[in-house]
């Protein structure tokens, strides 16, 4: 963890304090920084926030064959639909699960959504609650020459 001094809000004080915090995950050397709170630990808190959904879109598991939901994604989906708002501290960790199940099944929303036992739909509904992963899924849907998805 860095801090530092950036731009932002705070007037004539801005420039005073160091409250601009940038989070680095070592092993992958992903990155993630907020500077726009007046708060060192407010800034962190973002800045964690934002660096678990970094690592949520730019970094992949493999997922082998069968059954291999975490029990967290059991104890949020029932009866096919996933239960999670954006804004709970579980949701990049879901979206993590989702993304590598679709890494795993070529982008195909449908075959994904079988082995995560939850409908298509809701598994669109879950990426596109976050505007990056969304946008992430409908590139690598485009790369690998199907159509984008709409939420």
């Amino acid at each position: 963890m860095t801090r530092g001094k950036t731009t932002g809000p705070g007037g004539q004080h801005r420039n005073k304090v160091s409250t601009a915090v940038q989070l680095t995950h070592t092993p992958t050397g992903l990155t993630a920084s907020a500077s726009e709170r007046r708060s060192p630990a407010e800034n962190e808190r973002v800045a964690l926030k934002r660096l678990r959904f970094v690592l949520a879109i730019n970094h992949r598991i493999g997922v082998p064959v069968g059954d291999q939901r975490t029990d967290l994604w059991k104890q949020r989906c029932t009866k096919g639909q996933v239960r999670c708002s954006a804004s709970h501290a579980d949701f990049p960790s879901l979206i993590a699960e989702a993304l590598d199940m679709l890494d795993a099944c070529g982008w195909d929303h449908n075959r994904a959504s079988l082995r995560l036992d939850v409908t298509p739909s809701q598994l669109t509904k879950l990426v596109a609650k976050h505007t990056a992963t969304f946008a992430h899924v409908n590139d690598q849907r485009a790369h690998h020459g199907m159509r984008k998805l709409h939420a």
